[in-house]
């Protein structure tokens, strides 16, 4: 697959971190192809299937040919409770329910999410065979794993047949705070595996909004990440700005970035950014406000 620079990640049209308006997240995902973004990640898991709903009603009205559709399997929620099931006989299942719910006839890529939360050996012993299988019978093109932990991207793989996992999505590891994810390329990288990037604003911490009450982050770098914004916002160049653009533009060795509005004005904005150059001397000045905060980790919620 040939993705875009920035990808639509679509967890807001869960309501993930906000409550949204379902016809303003219709028109951001037709903003975001409108602009050049060619590739949308979704996952039964944000909103507890609402996600897919919502995004599924903005994708029958998009020619299938216009985009690159990324789903997960193993964590799902029902009546506001989180639930994991990384069986072959529910990622099969799964991969069914999120075509009906996307209104598809294929998936491009299929992932197994958050492998932190199940027994890494079930992964690659049950899980992955079971997508691989769907991969062959032509119901899904590509199959990958996602993590917070780029640790447990490298194990998964590790312990798979060559070829099983074709790319891996890290989240929060390549932003202004913590480019961790760097360390981990030249692995993914020998044996041909893509890598996706997801949330340049780390959740919210890179943000003039700021971290949201239930950010997993520790005090001492949401408190960094808040006087960094403040700079920011004082020089005229908001954060999000800086944060979307350094995700972005400095690294070609990363595929895609994912960020999620469920906004078509956000859409826009966050397309425009990734087209203007960038400020490196606002970088290195955020990065030492952050100071020895950078690179600091919390565990996936």
């Amino acid at each position: 697959m040939r993705i875009s620079q920035l990808g639509f990640g679509a967890s807001s049209l869960g309501g993930v971190f906000h409550s949204i308006r379902e016809q303003e997240g219709i028109e951001a995902v037709s903003a975001a192809l409108e602009g050049g973004i060619n590739f949308i990640d979704v996952s039964p898991y944000y909103g507890h299937l609402k996600a897919e709903t919502v995004l599924g009603k903005a994708l029958k009205e998009l020619p299938r040919d216009k985009y690159y559709l990324s789903t997960k399997v193993g964590r799902y929620g029902k009546d506001g409770v989180n639930l994991w099931d990384y069986s072959a006989r529910r990622a099969k299942e799964s991969v069914y329910e999120s075509m009906e719910r996307l209104h598809i006839d294929h998936i491009d890529l299929i992932n197994v999410h958050d492998v932190e939360f199940a027994d890494l050996r079930q992964v690659v012993e049950e899980t992955l065979p079971a997508l691989v299988e769907l991969r062959q019978e032509g119901v899904v093109d590509h199959v990958g794993i996602t993590d917070l932990q780029p640790e447990n991207l490298r194990w998964v793989i590790e312990h798979s047949e060559e070829g099983t996992v074709e790319s891996v999505l890290n989240f929060c590891h390549y932003c202004l705070n913590d480019d961790l994810l760097v360390e981990f390329l030249d692995f993914f990288e020998e044996r041909g595996i893509g890598v996706i990037n997801a949330s340049p604003f780390s959740m919210g911490l890179l943000s003039t909004r700021g971290a949201p009450d239930w950010h997993p982050a520790p005090a001492s770098l949401k408190e960094a990440c808040a006087r960094a914004a403040a700079y920011c916002e004082q020089q005229g160049y908001p954060i999000d700005k800086l944060a979307v653009q350094y995700s972005t533009c400095l690294n070609p060795r990363i595929a895609s970035t994912l960020f999620s509005s469920a906004s078509p004005a956000n859409v826009r904005k966050n397309i425009a950014y990734v087209n203007e150059p960038i400020d490196p001397e606002l970088v290195k000045k955020v990065q030492e406000i952050i100071g020895d905060q950078l690179r600091v980790r919390w565990k996936n919620s």
